[in-house]
């Protein structure tokens, strides 16, 4: 599974060219383009059953955006002027793999097989039991903002694209500025770091509304 998630994670970031200019917009509302038309599904989610991922637009916007901001912090040139801590705080709390990799291994132990596609089209084609949509989305702080968000929705769909139901889970953290001048490299360093720790809670949060979605389905 982690070669397939890495190989689409690659093209994904191959195609969106990392040229977003920013974080996909966290105050629009995740993609409804297939929920709007879909009845509502009589399949129940089991464990045997296989699943097909697909990604929102904006969930290719994040993964873009997520890259973008990481290899900033490794090559950039604020990387060559700031405190290695510092650096390595940025780096390490802008994985743009993290929500992916988590989501996937959530999914692997729920259902019986999970695969991940490029588009509606090739999912609908290889028929698996369950379609999910998935959308993610990561605010990370910046120079002018320490306000930090992330969520990360899934929605369940039959082979007929009938909707199930969907698991989500969602964080946020207000800090105060990065960059005050009574705070020094460890303190700063440690403020960065949290906003990883925002994501972790976006997605614990999510596998407890997947195990609560899977019990009162079955």
């Amino acid at each position: 599974m982690k070669v397939q998630v890495a190989a689409l994670f690659a093209m994904v970031i191959a195609l969106a060219g990392c040229a977003v200019p920013g974080a996909p917009r966290y105050s629009d509302a995740s993609d409804q383009t297939f929920k709007a038309s879909a009845p509502t599904s009589a399949v129940k989610l089991k464990h045997e059953q296989t699943v097909g991922v697909i990604f929102t637009e904006n969930t290719v916007a994040n993964l873009a955006y997520m890259t973008r901001y990481n290899a900033t912090a490794q090559d950039g040139v604020a990387a060559r002027l700031t405190d290695s801590r510092i650096t390595e705080a940025y780096v390490n709390s802008s994985d743009p793999e993290l929500a992916i990799n988590w989501f996937a291994e959530s999914l692997e132990k729920q259902f019986a097989k999970v695969d991940f596609y490029e588009s509606l089209d090739d999912v609908l084609a290889a028929r698996p039991d369950v379609i999910v949509l998935l959308d993610t989305r990561n605010k990370l702080v910046t120079e002018r903002s320490s306000d930090v968000q992330s969520s990360i929705v899934a929605e369940f769909f039959d082979g007929d694209f009938k909707f199930i139901g969907k698991a989500e889970g969602s964080d946020a953290k207000s800090m105060s500025p990065i960059w005050a001048q009574t705070k020094r490299a460890p303190e700063i360093a440690a403020d960065i770091n949290s906003q990883r720790q925002v994501q972790i809670n976006a997605l614990q949060k999510f596998d407890a509304s997947l195990e609560s979605l899977i019990k009162a389905e079955s």
